[in-house]
């Protein structure tokens, strides 16, 4: 800028005359547009660096843009490591057993920090335990859900893992080492693997960490770090060939008739009652929802009307429905759901069933005795989940402390950048409250222009309180042709390279 300053004033000229004055002005007008064009590259430059690919500047979108992937802007998922990351050692500090607890997606997320935590405190992993108690009452475990054999060989230039404990011979006794027990602080830094936990490892020779959910920081400063994470939980964590095929069968009979998107519709008692949300339904209910917060939730005072006004409050099924015609999709649209059992039941549903007849899950599509079974389990879950993971929409309604649609937007991201549709549900409640209320003129328009305002699953940068397991743009990305050495691509050998050190 200082450059077309001195420019200007080389070629100033008194304006006696009227072909001096002609002159300036043409000069003036030309430097005016090398400012306006600098000024438009560098906005174009900043907001393809910070990843807006497709978000935030439309009002209108043809569906068969919605129906494709968004724009990579150049990016591509990459979590092979980009500078010196050793083989794990022959002699290890100790041995690492993790009790992950909750859900399905809620315990990979475990495991991706267990195997994080193995790497930090130079430990061998034995195979993280599935809790069968807290959530599914679900006794699979690990080999009944994942592919053991892929996730050792995966992470071997990662981590030493074992399947079990091993035993030793002491006093002329054959016994297995006893791990000691500790409870990790929850989102603890890694300062207290290499302390506490490492302490207590060295002098017992293994270590118990339970429960272990949400027991490792997620915004670490350490990009090699990140990207093993993402090396397990994209990689790594293969589910069984079985819950592959059942998947992929689901999805070809879909697909079969052309595009498809996949809902996850939480409209359920849990969710329901954690939001607080009771004064649309009716008293018996109310009562079931109050009853299952003050069992499993602290005390909290939760006024409904400020809730829905700031939405907090999960979409109803109607609202979705809403929101996808809003945006252009007709009744021919064909929907996979993944939900639990919807609270309210059929009263619920109506509303969408008359949008959307074309709605499907994994018990519909394929009625197999094996689904059939165990369709609250996790062999259900892990079905959703890659059917949702390979669907050409996804669509989480309530993605707030939910960690299969978490998982789920993260995992899309690195898969392809393909698309979601994320409800801005503060952006929409004042929407649907008018539309309640009678004043529907322009409701369809609103509602459009706030859901083309939201990003549709291009590379976007990371905001609090959003998570790693949502978005790992940039760590676990890279470009082949960066402004950003850091974000180079690394050789397409490097597994090669790993095996050679």
């Amino acid at each position: 800028m200082r450059r077309l300053g001195l420019h200007q004033r080389q070629h100033a000229k008194p304006a006696g005359g009227g072909g001096g004055g002609v002159k300036g002005m043409i000069g003036r007008l030309l430097i005016a547009v090398v400012v306006v064009l600098i000024c438009t590259i560098s906005f174009i430059v900043t907001s393809t660096s910070n990843g807006g690919a497709r978000s935030g500047s439309r009002s209108k979108m043809s569906l068969g843009e919605l129906w494709r992937s968004a724009d990579s802007v150049g990016w591509r998922p990459s979590s092979a490591p980009r500078s010196d990351w050793p083989p794990p050692p022959s002699e290890t500090n100790g041995y690492l057993r993790v009790r992950c607890n909750g859900g399905l997606n809620q315990q990979r997320t475990a495991i991706c920090n267990a195997v994080l935590a193995a790497r930090i405190m130079n430990a061998t992993l034995v195979l993280p335990e599935l809790d069968a108690n807290s959530f599914w009452h679900d006794d699979s475990g690990f080999r009944g859900i994942y592919d053991v054999e892929h996730f050792m060989k995966s992470l071997r230039y990662d981590v030493k893992i074992v399947e079990k404990m091993p035993e030793i011979r002491k006093n002329g006794k054959t016994k297995k080492i006893k791990a000691v027990q500790l409870r990790p602080p929850r989102d603890a830094p890694i300062s207290w693997y290499t302390t506490d936990a490492l302490v207590k490892m060295k002098e017992h020779g293994a270590i118990y960490l339970t429960p272990f959910s949400h027991r490792l920081a997620e915004e670490i400063d350490n990009p090699e770090y990140q990207r093993l994470r993402c090396r397990v939980n994209y990689h790594a964590l293969r589910f069984k060939t079985n819950i592959m095929k059942l998947s992929q069968s689901i999805v070809d009979k879909l697909r079969a008739q052309g595009h498809f998107m996949s809902i996850h519709l939480r409209f359920e008692m849990d969710m329901l009652a954690f939001a607080g949300c009771f004064d649309i339904f009716n008293s018996k209910e109310q009562e079931i929802l109050k009853k299952y917060r003050k069992e499993n939730f602290a005390p909290k005072k939760l006024v409904y009307k400020e809730r829905r006004a700031i939405g907090k409050c999960p979409l109803t099924p109607e609202e979705v429905g809403l929101i996808l015609r809003a945006m252009g999709f007709n009744n021919s649209t064909r929907i996979y759901l993944a939900a639990g059992d919807l609270f309210g039941g059929e009263r619920f549903m109506k509303p969408f069933w008359a949008l959307f007849p074309h709605l499907e899950n994994h018990s519909s599509v394929d009625p197999s005795d094996e689904l059939a079974e165990n369709t609250q389990g996790l062999l259900g879950s892990a079905v959703d989940y890659m059917v949702c993971l390979l669907s050409d929409i996804f669509m989480p309604t309530y993605d707030g402390p939910s960690n299969f649609a978490n998982n789920l937007l993260g995992h899309r991201l690195y898969y392809g950048f393909r698309t979601t549709i994320r409800p801005d549900r503060k952006a929409l409640a004042p929407m649907f409250i008018d539309r309640e209320k009678g004043r529907t003129v322009g409701f369809e328009e609103t509602v459009r222009q706030a859901m083309f305002k939201t990003n549709l699953g291009g590379p976007h940068k990371r905001i609090p309180p959003e998570s790693f397991y949502t978005n790992s743009w940039p760590e676990c990305f890279c470009q082949t042709s960066p402004q950003n050495p850091a974000h180079k691509c690394p050789p397409d050998n490097v597994l090669e390279i790993l095996d050679s050190s």
